[in-house]
């Protein structure tokens, strides 16, 4: 399974890139994003890769962060979405407007993908709500137990770090997790946390 290239760049096409790594070319499909954060033909770089395997192909899918994966990988278990609609979706919104979208409920902003209509922005919104949250909160967990987390990761801190993994500035994550702090309530947890900041983003970058 490959999770990573790094080599030089050798051709880039309309959904498609070549790079060159020790001389085998790999061809990779990816989102419009992700071929604008590509250096030009020739120089180095590094993507990150979602192998799919089938019986009559192998394909590759580049990423230029590990963010815009994990929402591919999200967005194909919604009935509906194929490799094609989901890497349309990562070219017309950021994991941070993806995040803003679902978790706000707006299906006009999900709809500026190509091969997204209201019936499957609604039913995006309906299944990936919830895991907004969990893709948040796993980045912010993993390797740390509670005996070892430093005193100052509680659920705050662990709640601006989860914004932060879904695309937002620290200053704005802060800012919102100090908010929904006020509106959640001493000993809210990091979820209620995460879904009130999101929340307050969302309407504040909407006005």
């Amino acid at each position: 399974m490959i999770a990573k290239l790094k080599g030089l760049v050798d051709a880039v096409g309309e959904d498609w890139a070549i790079i060159d790594v020790a001389g085998v070319g790999y061809l990779v499909f990816c989102s419009t994003k992700t071929l604008a954060r590509l250096p030009a033909v020739g120089e180095a770089t590094q993507i990150h890769i979602e192998t799919h395997v089938r019986e009559d192909h192998i394909h590759l899918f580049g990423f230029s962060q590990p963010a815009e994966r994990d929402w591919f990988r999200l967005l194909l278990t919604v009935q509906g979405v194929g490799n094609k609609v989901a890497l349309a979706m990562l070219s017309a919104l950021s994991p941070e407007d993806m995040s803003r979208a679902i978790s706000s409920g707006d299906k006009a902003m999900l709809s500026r993908a190509q091969g997204v209509g209201p019936k499957l922005a609604a039913r995006l919104i309906t299944e990936l709500k919830d895991k907004v949250v969990q893709i948040a909160l796993s980045p912010v967990s993993a390797g740390q137990t509670a005996a070892s987390a430093p005193l100052e990761a509680g659920p705050l801190e662990d709640a601006i770090s989860a914004l932060v993994n879904l695309g937002y500035r620290r200053v704005d994550a802060h800012a919102a997790v100090l908010k929904a702090s006020e509106v959640s309530g001493e000993g809210a947890v990091a979820g209620v946390l995460i879904r009130e900041g999101l929340r307050i983003l969302g309407k504040e970058l909407a006005r």
